[in-house]
């Protein structure tokens, strides 16, 4: 072989090794901030000091830099708050735009789950035209993932809540579950799934019940897929792990304060698809986390 024809092996050897190798995908997670101008004596949680904690994690996530992050519900805290007299609701639309102008720092693509207290006093519609997006539940491919949102935010007749005051346990309605399991036999990449109540809590208090009344049946979706790798949950504002038919469900620390002032928590989650790993570095009160699938 020629001196030139080697070069040119060589060279195209080190372009196919280069591109087999995917870079892997940074993302930023965060989970129950309660935006609120009331702070709750009775639960003594810390809601009005919104903005700098959604504003240092939004300036991480830029200079990390994220590729997009994810909110995973609660954005809002609705207008009655433990232990304080009920404000007037009309002002939760106006503490929802202060939350997305600080989320609009972020220079990437933002999706949003919605969580139960963001429908205590916004409809679904409004929630959306908020924070810009087309849709409560959500699928697409983002660097070498799948990644899904689902809409808990149902009564169990199916019935959407919105202006609804004061709800816990969500349902996941029939559409959407033949939505799901469409978008799941879709796809051949891994799958992250994105909700806001936990799909493995079988009793909440609060609730009365599981926080999802349909928990099993779409933990039966998922498993049946092969494709769910992780389902990352809000709501309970404790870090929690489980591991269910091979899927990892991580329920992430609160946003929020509560007693005394702690720092802000969120996740730098990094996802390798080469080496079939998940990282999450933690911030605040928020623990880091690592497995393989």
């Amino acid at each position: 072989m020629s001196l030139r024809h080697l070069s040119i092996a060589v060279a195209a050897l080190i372009l196919v090794s280069t591109s087999a190798f995917a870079a892997p995908l940074r993302i930023g997670v965060f989970a129950d901030i309660h935006a609120h101008d009331t702070n709750s004596p009775t639960v003594h949680k810390v809601m009005t000091d919104y903005e700098p904690r959604l504003a240092a994690f939004v300036d991480a996530m830029n200079a990390w830099p994220a590729d997009a992050v994810f909110e995973l519900g609660d954005l809002v805290n609705g207008a009655f708050v433990m232990g304080a007299p009920l404000g007037d609701p009309s002002r939760i639309a106006g503490i929802l735009t202060s939350v997305v102008a600080t989320m609009a720092r972020f220079e990437g693509p933002k999706s949003f789950v919605l969580g139960n207290h963001d429908v205590y006093d916004l409809s679904k519609a409004e929630f959306l035209a908020a924070v810009g997006a087309p849709s409560t539940r959500w699928s697409f491919d983002l660097g070498g993932y799948h990644m899904v949102g689902l809409d808990e935010e149902f009564a169990k007749n199916g019935e959407p809540y919105g202006h609804s005051f004061w709800v816990v346990p969500g349902t996941v309605p029939p559409d959407e579950l033949t939505w799901l399991r469409g978008e799941l036999a879709a796809t051949t990449l891994p799958t992250l799934v994105f909700v806001h109540q936990p799909l493995d809590v079988d009793f909440e208090t609060d609730a009365g019940g599981p926080s999802v009344t349909n928990h099993i049946e779409v933990r039966g979706i998922l498993a049946q897929s092969h494709r769910v790798i992780a389902v990352f949950q809000g709501h309970s504002h404790e870090n929690h792990v489980s591991i269910l038919d091979g899927i990892h469900y991580i329920t992430f620390a609160a946003m929020v304060d509560r007693d005394e002032p702690t720092p802000p928590s969120w996740a730098a989650v990094t996802l390798d698809p080469d080496s079939r790993t998940v990282r999450i570095d933690g911030k605040g009160l928020q623990d880091d986390i690592e497995f393989s699938y």
